[in-house]
């Protein structure tokens, strides 16, 4: 892991002056009845020839929203430099502020789950030269958008070749959290208030949590990357997660390293993710 991070910082240089264009789009929800925006970023090739291209979806976390990834990385226009170094679109939905991109058997005004894979992905392979197709599609994400990266990569392994967790909550259990008790509990609340009276216990858990998607991320064979800092108040569900995977004998890249809960380690994070993806996105 080191050399791939080394050999990243080697290469930031080069990319210095990006031609990457972003766009800001509404899409209409038909299962949630709301526009909902998204940044799609380009490269400069895009313009220039008839060329499909792959597309990585980038998720915010809790309380986030589209432009994130664009406006509080520590690096200036990173989404932009990397859509430029890798030649892919990249869009970064905008969802709920504690949605957890999963969709809500109670709620009608949460079903991310159905916006991300039903209603937005047909929209940007619809609307863009997109090489529409698992082969060439991954999805990653920060803090609540690494349980959507993970857990809609395990329902729905026709979409994604390929997926990502920064900081992941990879256990809504908030028992698990390193947080104020404020805190833990407005999140439980949010959660019961979405999804009623769910299992939260090992082994089985339920299907709205990561670790409880092992079985079918086994299944899957997805290329996963999961990293989290030492010091972030999700260390221990980012462990309990890999210890799973191991356990089932899931072939994963598992990183931690010096960093807390913030956008400094997600900036680091993000080229990282990117050079591990681009290894299994197919480009014709």
């Amino acid at each position: 892991m080191k050399n791939l991070f080394l050999f990243w910082l080697l290469l930031v240089p080069v990319l210095a002056f990006s031609q990457a264009k972003v766009d800001t789009i509404s899409v209409y929800s038909p299962s949630m009845k709301k526009n909902l925006k998204a940044a799609v970023t380009f490269p400069s090739s895009y313009s220039k020839s008839d060329q499909r291209l792959p597309v990585l979806y980038l998720l915010h976390g809790g309380s986030g929203a589209f432009n994130d990834w664009h406006q509080k990385v520590t690096e200036k226009g990173l989404v932009n430099k990397m859509a430029e170094a890798y030649n892919l679109i990249i869009v970064t939905p905008g969802v709920g502020p504690a949605s957890y991109y999963y969709d809500s058997p109670i709620m009608d005004s949460v079903n991310y789950e159905t916006y991300i894979t039903e209603e937005l992905i047909p929209h940007i392979d619809k609307t863009y030269r997109t090489l529409a197709q698992k082969e060439s599609r991954a999805i990653s994400g920060l803090s609540m958008g690494g349980h959507g990266a993970i857990t809609l990569s395990a329902k729905h392994p026709e979409l994604f070749v390929t997926a990502g967790s920064m900081s992941g909550v990879m256990n809504i259990d908030t028992r698990m959290w390193k947080v104020p008790e404020d805190f833990r509990n407005t999140r439980l609340e949010g959660q019961k208030a979405m999804l009623g009276n769910i299992n939260y216990e090992a082994p089985t858990f339920n299907p709205y949590t990561a670790v409880g998607l092992v079985d079918r991320i086994k299944e899957n064979k997805l290329a996963l990357i999961i990293d989290c800092g030492v010091d972030d108040f999700l260390i221990e569900t980012n462990r309990q997660m890999h210890e799973l995977l191991v356990a089932n004998g899931v072939a994963h890249e598992y990183i931690e390293r010096p960093g807390a809960h913030t956008w400094q380690y997600w900036t680091e994070a993000l080229p990282v993710h990117l050079f591990f993806m681009n290894k299994y996105l197919k480009r014709d």
